[in-house]
């Protein structure tokens, strides 16, 4: 299924930055997409267990966002708005409160920090900073929340944090859950420091966390630990951030991830598919009595992303309207558990360990590099899936939401062959 066609490629590789990533496992043009699937310019179907790192929840090109956003170009509608009120903002503000918001009971104000998922993390933790007085954040090991430098500073990958060429600081990383293996009391290290006066830790501002860590191998916290975390944050004067970039907008099921434990972020950070369509648009999610910024104190050029606005409104229109994406979600995770056991018991020799939730599931392989080749070779017969992990070690399984459960029988195939291959 591989594509070898060094002229169509020459292009890329002559002039686009050695940067590039995605596009090296991918060794192909691609030209058109629809729903779960992505063809190349030869005419290759792919299976897409990817879904643009989680930016595309409802597949490509979903026919009911297109259709809205189309209507919307050629009326004319705004495309670029700054902050400025809109119709197009009104209508997504609006659906998002009464789609989203009331029926949680969340208290948050909205805020668009910028088009990308780094610019709403840095928006939460300026926020946070403001509000407590203080410089300190607290992340988590393995954590992953943007390349900008703020971002950097909360990630726990050394690899990417050596790009950012000066000091990270005033972030402290603390054990993610289970990190010992469940040897340690939950946070025995994190709560010494803070009451020990010698411990060398500045009181942090907040702390920032991923229900289940994506790029960091697809570790998922148990609902208890969160809620432990929580009261530990309101005990300590420290706010809570949840970062639900890739984890949001239904991935685990609930339309937020941390539903589930029952907790309610004073800050909440939202990208990838809140416009649906995978437009640029993010949110930063704040507790009313945390607004404390004064006019114009974090701007951005791309925050009016109009278009990004009517399909977000169109999705949640269609899709959250109701319980059912949720419970479609939770069924063909159930789905994917299955077939990933079913390999891991096919190939004892491979050492591997199912984790995830909702339709977020990773593979972790004793051998870190049986991982990448199964995901070479998933792509040769035609599946779209990456690696995660510190070393790369977790094949993770990502496929859009609206999957059908036939396409996702298939795709397990060919992983499951794929593993079979790379025996």
């Amino acid at each position: 299924m591989t594509t070898n066609n060094p002229p169509a490629l020459s292009v890329f590789e002559s002039l686009e930055s050695e940067v590039r990533s995605y596009c090296r496992g991918w060794p192909t043009v691609f030209d058109r997409a629809q729903g779960a699937r992505l063809t190349d310019e030869d005419g290759h179907s792919y299976l897409d267990f990817f879904a643009g790192a989680g930016s595309l929840n409802y597949g490509h090109n979903n026919p009911v966002l297109k259709r809205a956003l189309i209507d919307y170009i050629e009326r004319d509608g705004i495309t670029h708005g700054l902050d400025m009120a809109t119709t197009a903002k009104r209508a997504f503000l609006e659906t998002f409160e009464n789609v989203i918001l009331r029926p949680r009971d969340l208290p948050y104000k909205v805020m668009f920090p910028g088009p990308t998922g780094t610019n709403a993390v840095e928006s939460a933790l300026k926020l946070a900073r403001k509000v407590k007085g203080r410089e300190s954040v607290v992340s988590f090991t393995n954590a992953f929340h943007g390349m900008s430098l703020g971002s950097l500073a909360v990630t726990g990958n050394a690899f990417k944090r050596a790009g950012a060429g000066i000091p990270l600081v005033h972030g402290t990383p603390m054990p993610f859950d289970n990190y010992f293996d469940g040897q340690v009391p939950d946070f025995l290290w994190f709560e010494r420091l803070l009451e020990d006066q010698g411990s060398g830790l500045n009181k942090p501002a907040a702390v920032i966390v991923e229900t289940v860590q994506g790029e960091g191998g697809i570790n998922v916290a148990r609902a208890e630990w969160l809620r432990a975390l929580q009261e530990l944050c309101h005990r300590q004067d420290m706010l809570l951030i949840v970062d639900d970039i890739q984890m949001g907008c239904g991935r685990t099921g609930g339309f937020f991830s941390f539903e589930e434990a029952g907790i309610v972020p004073d800050i909440v950070t939202l990208s990838k598919s809140i416009s649906g369509y995978g437009l640029p648009m993010s949110l930063c999610l704040f507790k009313g009595e945390l607004d404390v910024w004064e006019p114009g104190e974090h701007n951005g050029t791309f925050r009016g992303n109009n278009p990004a606005f009517v399909t977000a409104a169109a999705t949640l229109d269609a899709y959250w309207a109701d319980g059912q994406m949720e419970k479609q979600t939770l069924a063909r995770g159930e789905q994917v558990e299955q077939a990933l056991l079913a390999i891991g018991e096919e190939h004892p020799e491979a050492g591997t360990q199912i984790r995830g939730r909702g339709l977020v599931w990773g593979m972790k392989f004793a051998d870190p590099a049986r991982a990448t080749t199964v995901c070479g070779r998933a792509f040769e017969l035609g599946l779209l899936v990456e690696t995660s992990g510190p070393e790369s070690e977790v094949v993770k399984v990502l496929p859009p939401l609206t999957v059908s459960s036939a396409e996702l029988d298939e795709g397990l195939q060919v992983l499951a062959k794929a593993v079979r291959d790379t025996a």
